[in-house]
């Protein structure tokens, strides 16, 4: 006879009329569930052109408290919440529970999947988690906005033998491949919007390529440019049928409007005053030879979220600027590397993942101002990181003794900070540390707005390159899990503590808190179980104890055990 772990996993039970799940009424803890607790919730028919699934494990996010924080004015929300709750959770693994009949050819019951979560179906977002029923409930409807987005089909199947928390924390996991493999323009864009503006300088400019027969904007905007330079981009424009409007005032111009800015001279004014005209995925230039005389305010919520980039040349070619030092995200092989924020869930991964994959650094510095999260770090990883010839050093600069110790390292430059610590402050004096050619990632997502003051003299003088993001997209789902089915990747090494559906909302306080040095997994599916830190089941649950890796790391051994004990008979 089989036992409920493997009736579990062959779906072999009928479709409960109710479920359980977790709805956030408004922002505020107090407002998930009712009285702090789960409510009681129809499951919804199999259409035949949809999917039921059952979510088996959920991992907690930290951008799960941001909707919680703000409730109805979170930018992805934006509804009465009373009526319409969100239902949080968005990173999953789900087990297909039924499926529609023009969908047999595709599904079967039992099937594994997860999903890519950022879903826009018909021009409108539509995040898993946001405005799809998320993970924090037992069984939720996939339907065409999954199976038909405007991207395709989202859903990404698994393997059986990969673990049910496994699979949930691919979707961190991929944004954090994600933040090395990002592409910026080498170019000025073609078809787009390039705003030209003089400061001061003027040399005989050129642009290399970009603004020819092969490639050019399609609009030229003019600010006070060097008369001679004026005379030749006037004269191309003409040739190649580009618009050109002059902008007497730099202030009138929308925000978001212009796909280019190249300045002309060093001026911080007009830096400060002009960037918001940036539109996503901006370029901005700057030309010059000498440094700004001061700092300069840069909204690095935008160089996040909006994948703006600064670049800038002493030369008098404007293409050259943008291809000669092309924006590096991958980590320099064999450099030296500085984690800030490196305790929590996310610093743990971008850690491992350094340490793990090819080409790892000489040097990872590793800062972090919590000394329990910053010990756990070094107990988990110093033993492979020597193993691979890298000098694995953690240091906690609240400690006047470990702060004498940073400042040491901080003596030569480095080539690659990983921000995961959303404190400007701590951004722009990191960002002094830079060496020539060195990537600030800002992998924390700062909100828009959120200035922050930086020497970016640094951008032309040094090539230096500040960029972030910290999202994800299918391919780097696919590549997620593909790494995690082969074992090449230990997904599993970032699960802190666990607990049943009800403990989420304590999960969601320890989150905000910043309790764990690991991420929080829910198993929707179990009906009670307090949450737990993976070295305390050694007196709640012995056995799963047992299972873990040297006593504190989940494996799929410990969680096929936990299973065992404790999903419903």
């Amino acid at each position: 006879m089989p036992d409920k772990l493997s009736t579990y996993r062959q779906a072999a039970t009928p479709l409960p009329d109710t479920q359980r799940l977790f709805p956030l009424y408004g922002a505020g803890l107090e407002n998930l569930g009712v009285d702090g607790k789960p409510i009681e919730a129809p499951v919804l028919d199999c259409g035949p052109d949809s999917l039921v699934i059952r979510h088996d494990a959920c991992g907690l996010c930290f951008s799960d408290i941001k909707v919680i924080s703000q409730g109805e004015q979170h930018p992805r929300i934006q509804r009465d919440m009373r009526k319409e709750p969100v239902v949080l959770g968005h990173e999953v693994s789900m087990t297909i529970m039924a499926v529609g009949e023009s969908l047999c050819h595709q599904y079967h019951i039992g099937q594994r999947i997860t999903l890519q979560t950022d879903i826009v179906f018909k021009g409108k977002a539509m995040a898993y988690g946001y405005l799809i029923q998320g993970g924090l409930s037992q069984y939720s409807v996939i339907d065409e906005r999954v199976l038909n987005s405007d991207q395709g089909n989202f859903l990404i199947p698994l393997e059986p033998t990969v673990g049910y928390a496994e699979a949930a924390l691919a979707e961190p996991w991929a944004c954090v491949l994600a933040a090395y493999r990002l592409k910026y323009r080498t170019g000025i864009k073609a078809g787009g919007t390039t705003w030209i503006i003089g400061a001061g300088e003027d040399k005989p400019y050129t642009i290399g390529a970009g603004f020819d027969a092969a490639s050019h904007p399609h609009r030229l905007l003019l600010t006070d440019a060097p008369a001679g330079f004026e005379r030749w981009l006037r004269g191309c424009a003409a040739e190649l049928g580009v618009e050109v409007i002059d902008v007497p005032d730099v202030t009138a111009l929308p925000q978001e409007f212009v796909d280019d800015i190249i300045l002309l001279g060093a001026d911080a004014d007009l830096i400060e005053k002009v960037s918001p005209r940036l539109a996503m995925f901006g370029v901005f230039c700057i030309m010059a030879d000498r440094p700004l005389p001061r700092k300069v305010s840069i909204d690095v919520g935008r160089v996040h979220y909006h994948r703006w980039v600064y670049v800038g040349s002493t030369g008098n070619d404007i293409a050259e600027a943008y291809s000669r030092v092309p924006v590096r995200s991958a980590l320099k092989p064999s450099g030296r590397a500085w984690f800030v924020g490196a305790g929590g869930p996310m610093g743990r991964m971008h850690v491992q993942r350094a340490i793990q994959f090819t080409d790892a650094p000489c040097l990872m510095l590793c800062t972090d101002v919590t000394a329990d999260r910053l010990e756990d770090l070094y107990q988990s990883f110093k033993d492979e990181a020597i193993s691979k010839g890298i000098e694995f050093v953690c240091l906690n600069p609240a400690v006047p003794a470990d702060a004498a110790r940073i400042a040491e390292y901080q003596r030569e430059d480095f080539d690659d900070i990983i921000v995961t610590a959303p404190v400007p402050a701590v951004i722009s004096e990191a960002a002094t540390h830079l060496g020539k050619e060195g990537v600030m990632n800002v992998f924390a997502g700062l909100a828009r707005g959120s200035m922050v003051s930086l020497d970016m003299s640094d951008t032309y003088l040094k090539d230096t390159r500040i960029i972030g993001h910290s999202a994800s997209e299918y391919s780097d789902m696919q590549e997620t899990v593909y790494r995690a089915t082969t074992g090449e990747l230990a997904t599993n090494r970032s699960v802190a503590a666990v607990g049943s559906l009800s403990a989420a909302r304590d999960g969601y306080q320890a989150v905000k808190d910043m309790e764990f040095s690991g991420k929080v997994v829910i198993y929707p599916q179990i009906k009670e179980f307090p949450l737990t830190a993976l070295p305390d089941l050694k007196d709640r649950l012995p056995s799963v104890y047992a299972l873990l890796k040297d006593g504190k790391e989940w494996t799929n051994a410990a969680e096929e055990e936990f299973l065992r004990l404790m999903l419903p008979d």
